[in-house]
């Protein structure tokens, strides 16, 4: 099996659990602090993962770190990813949590990118829009990118929306040379690199 479908069925088995224990939530939080942390500190990922250290030391540790921080059932699932030996999986298996959970929720997180820094109240009225446009609760993940020149640039999963000035600019750079060269000839050729 890939990687991709056991992270996949051991985040099903997960959700499942935390759905019948009414704690969608605590178990995403508790699966999203544990991703951070392997993603921030290698040293615990090279702990989690390396074939040298005995599974029940690993356990151990888990239970010391999290026992009073993680639901119980997550603490439990995760020293089961250490007896099954898919520990270098949490990461993955964290994010298909989440992604089961936001479809669940109704939630898609779209990244939106700016030229200049949204204030509160702007963010605010995006995620409305584009709450609107997607039909389900945009949370929108902004980035600022001066080099669009203004304008905005969302990406909700597959699909990009490019409102940036410097593409509409390069349209209008398109039209303007297209229109001054004679016919027949390119607009994206030699004249246009310039």
């Amino acid at each position: 099996m890939r990687d991709e479908t056991i992270a996949r069925s051991y985040a099903d088995a997960l959700f499942e659990l935390a759905r019948k224990e009414d704690q969608l939530e605590e178990y995403g939080s508790a699966m999203e602090t544990l991703a951070r942390l392997l993603a921030e500190n290698p040293d615990f990922k090279r702990f989690l993962e390396t074939p040298r250290i005995a599974a029940a030391d690993k356990k151990r540790v888990l239970r010391e770190a999290f026992a009073d921080r993680f639901p119980r059932h997550v603490l439990n699932f995760l020293q089961v990813t250490v007896d099954k030996r898919r520990q270098r999986l949490l990461r993955q298996i964290a994010e298909a949590y989440h992604d089961l959970l936001d479809e669940h929720l109704g939630r898609a997180h779209v990244e939106v990118t700016v030229a200049r820094a949204f204030d509160d109240e702007h963010v605010e009225a995006l995620a409305r829009s584009l709450s609107e446009v997607l039909g389900k609760r945009a949370v929108p993940h902004v980035r600022v990118k001066p080099e669009i020149l203004g304008g905005v640039v969302v990406r909700a999963g597959d699909t990009i929306y490019d409102g940036s000035l410097r593409r509409k600019m390069a349209g209008m750079r398109r039209l303007l040379l297209k229109a001054a060269l004679p016919d027949g000839q390119n607009a994206e050729g030699p004249a246009a690199a310039g």
